[in-house]
């Protein structure tokens, strides 16, 4: 009798501990899932998942998975796809390096011209009348290159020519008679007073002569071209313009018919032969000085060497023919503007700061920090980085309290094309009257993690990257030390480390599938039935 009783009382135990075991489940299951059978392998397998059992199943249900490094609700898987689209290529996912920092202020600016650089004005030096015009509007030119011709009408210039080969001419006669007397004078046949007083007359020749050289040297002759017409007995009628350098004087000498010009490189009405070389590679322009009617050509009098367009020094001197203001047949009188040339290689921008920003200026121009500069280009915004901060006004406009300041600006040539007749054209990147904005660091700081302001998130308040974990993307909670329009510096703090990787784009399009990911989008075929 007490083995029937201890043994029923063992039934309805294990009974009880099954009907325990059995709700038990069923009351988690009704927790955690929405399935309508409480005891299924979903279940199991998230009983598993928050520790209730243990063993080969949590293994198998999660196999591939790696959940220690993330929690569900802050991480994210993307797909390769994904990755593409976000644009999380290798540059934008590369582990995170402490550089340093400056921050920077945001200054409005403007392209201008570089004085007495940019744009280069040629007068006429001379009265004349244009002969023939070399180049035209908007054409791209070297200097040396041949512009336009004149005929020289200047009356003082025409009458010192005149003065001086006269003066040639009698110095050139009392030599022959001092030749001629000088024998008869040494055997007694004439008094030595008659000689003596031909080496006076020759003497006094001599000294006008050299008046009259200085006299030619003042209306703009140089020294070879006063020899020119000592040597041809000739006088100067026609002037060359050509385009000077920005930097330098080479071609301050007035280019003058007779004269070897630096780079000639037309054939009509200029005496230009074009010939090539022994190794027919190149053209060698050779400028004859000749009298068309009695002169044979002399090809041995000036040869020069054309210039390659295609090279590093000429493309830094490409000067555009801005304004042609004369034309074939045209007068001019001495001071006239012929021309206008741009040299566009180097710019400036101008900074235009408040009178409040006058110190920050000061102190990134005492330590010699570069500045950046911010262009809209095309509609995507570029960064031109390590400029040099030139000068600082010393006055501030009083109308309305703006402090200027200039930044070197080097441009980069985008075109540069021939059209059919041979004249060349090109196109700067950089133009005057283009609106930009300048970076003015004030401040350095050493050993920051700097990321891109696209690969830092604002939500509320707070603001969140995402670290790459495998094929996942952890939201990681960051403290923003300082933010501007490029660059967010992120607070050296321990939540970070360097080698991290970061991605460094997409953070707001992740952040956006997380909150749908969390909150549950609402499933399109809801209230339908397949």
């Amino acid at each position: 009798m007490n083995v029937k009783l201890q043994s029923n009382s063992k039934s309805w135990i294990a009974i009880a501990i099954f009907s325990a075991t059995f709700f038990g489940l069923g009351w988690l299951q009704s927790r955690y899932t929405t399935g309508s059978w409480p005891f299924t392998i979903d279940g199991i397998s998230i009983l598993a998942k928050h520790g209730s059992v243990e063993g080969d199943i949590t293994e198998s249900s999660h196999d591939g998975h790696d959940h220690s490094g993330h929690s569900e609700s802050n991480s994210l898987k993307l797909s390769e796809s994904a990755k593409k689209n976000l644009g999380l290529t290798e540059d934008f996912l590369r582990p995170i390096e402490l550089e340093p920092f400056q921050r920077s202020i945001t200054v409005p600016a403007l392209v201008v011209d570089r004085p007495g650089r940019t744009r280069l004005p040629v007068n006429a030096s001379m009265t004349g009348i244009v002969t023939h015009v070399h180049a035209v509007a908007g054409e791209a030119i070297q200097p040396g290159d041949l512009i336009l011709e004149m005929r020289l009408t200047h009356e003082d210039l025409v009458t010192a020519q005149k003065d001086y080969l006269q003066s040639l001419g009698d110095r050139d006669i009392e030599l022959k008679e001092i030749s001629r007397i000088e024998t008869l004078a040494n055997t007694g046949a004439i008094s030595s007073k008659t000689l003596l007083e031909r080496q006076y007359s020759r003497d006094k020749i001599e000294s006008l002569l050299r008046s009259q050289r200085e006299a030619l040297r003042l209306h703009g002759l140089s020294e070879s071209q006063i020899n020119m017409i000592e040597t041809k007995r000739r006088l100067l009628t026609e002037m060359r313009v050509i385009a000077p350098r920005p930097d330098s004087h080479s071609e301050d000498e007035i280019q003058l018919s007779r004269q070897p010009s630096p780079r000639s490189y037309k054939t009509q009405n200029s005496q230009a032969v074009l010939v090539m070389d022994a190794a027919q590679t190149r053209p060698i322009y050779v400028v004859g000085f000749h009298d068309p009617v009695t002169d044979p050509p002399n090809a041995t009098e000036g040869t020069i060497d054309s210039r390659d367009h295609d090279s590093e020094a000429s493309q830094n001197h490409l000067l555009v023919l801005q304004d042609l203001n004369v034309q074939k047949g045209q007068i001019v009188n001495a001071g006239d503007l012929l021309c206008t040339l741009a040299d566009y290689s180097e710019l400036l921008v101008e900074g235009q700061a408040f009178e409040s920003e006058a110190g920050f200026i000061a102190k990134a121009k005492l330590n010699n920090w570069k500045v950046s500069a911010i262009t809209d280009l095309s509609g995507e915004s570029t960064q031109i980085t390590n400029l040099e901060l030139g000068w600082v006004n010393n006055e501030i406009d009083p109308a309305n309290r703006i402090l200027k300041f200039y930044v070197a600006l080097p441009n980069v040539l985008t075109q540069d094309t021939l059209n059919p007749n041979g004249q060349r054209f090109i196109a700067w990147k950089y133009r005057t009257g283009q609106r930009m904005q300048l970076l003015v660091p004030v401040e350095r700081w050493e050993d920051q993690i700097v990321m891109p302001v696209e690969a830092v998130v604002r939500e509320a308040i707070d603001s969140f990257v995402f670290q790459q974990n495998g094929d996942h993307f952890e939201r990681i909670a960051v403290h923003e030390r300082y933010r501007d329009q490029k660059s967010v510096v992120i607070e050296n703090d321990g939540t970070l480390y360097p080698g991290d990787v970061l991605a460094r784009r997409g953070a707001h399009q992740m952040q956006m599938a997380l909150k749908n990911k969390s909150g549950g989008a609402v499933d399109p075929h809801a209230g339908h039935s397949h």
